[in-house]
């Protein structure tokens, strides 16, 4: 059995420190241009519902890119170089980088997908109760529902920890740097807790639950996928 303690590994490998150092600038961006630029910024390059006038393809991969605060940064920053220094070292950058953002893209497709059907129902409920003049109006207000943006690497990591799990199931991760869990008991007790937390949604919370379950989906997949001829080397 091996044990993963997030203290004992030192080495940044490349891909991850380019990764941290992207987001710490887009974000200290975020934090310094001002609130204008910022609300720029968001609606440019974070991840839009496709019934938004500020939608475009191009956020489904920009979004991993911004931040909401301090602390959504620092513990997304952290659990990247986390699972994902042993992922690059595993796999090597090139490889890494793919699965990065192609759980990061799977991620924002499963939370449009999610948030379809209860847009469009906002959107004819909101096109009977205001007038044409009004509706236009409300079409590029940030308070409008469906142009609430979405933003962070969350979905992309959650694939990380996904890949790591199926990787290492038995290494140990220890929670608070305290208490031993292995690898895949981690991973399926977050995955529930975010199950969970996706059907429950309830009012005022703004996690996208259903985007790390699809990162982690997409991720896995896709990992299961590379390791379908070497299915025995577990850890």
């Amino acid at each position: 059995m091996t044990e993963f303690r997030p203290g004992s590994f030192q080495m940044i490998p490349p891909v991850i420190k380019n990764l941290i150092i992207i987001n710490v600038l887009v974000f200290l961006a975020q934090q310094t241009l001002g609130p204008v630029i910022e609300l720029k910024m968001l609606n440019l390059f974070a991840l839009h519902d496709i019934h938004s006038v500020f939608f475009r393809p191009h956020q489904l991969v920009t979004y991993l890119f911004l931040h909401g605060g301090w602390d959504h940064i620092f513990f997304n920053m952290f659990a990247l170089w986390m699972f994902g220094a042993i992922l690059e070292n595993y796999w090597g950058g090139k490889r890494f980088l793919i699965f990065y953002v192609v759980s990061g893209i799977g991620a924002g497709v499963c939370h449009l997908a999610v948030l379809y059907p209860e847009m469009s129902h906002i959107i004819s409920s909101l096109s009977q109760q205001y007038s044409p003049e009004s509706l236009q109006e409300a079409l590029y207000s940030p308070a409008y529902p469906v142009n609430e943006a979405t933003l962070g690497a969350s979905g992309a990591i959650f694939g990380c920890l996904a890949a790591f799990g199926y990787l290492f199931p038995n290494s140990l991760i220890y929670l608070y740097f305290f208490v031993p869990i292995k690898a895949k008991w981690a991973v399926l007790g977050y995955a529930a807790i975010e199950l969970f937390s996706g059907i429950r949604s309830s009012a005022g919370d703004n996690v996208a639950h259903w985007a790390h379950l699809g990162g982690g989906l997409v991720g896995l997949l896709l990992v299961m996928y590379w390791n379908r001829t070497n299915r025995r080397n577990f850890y």
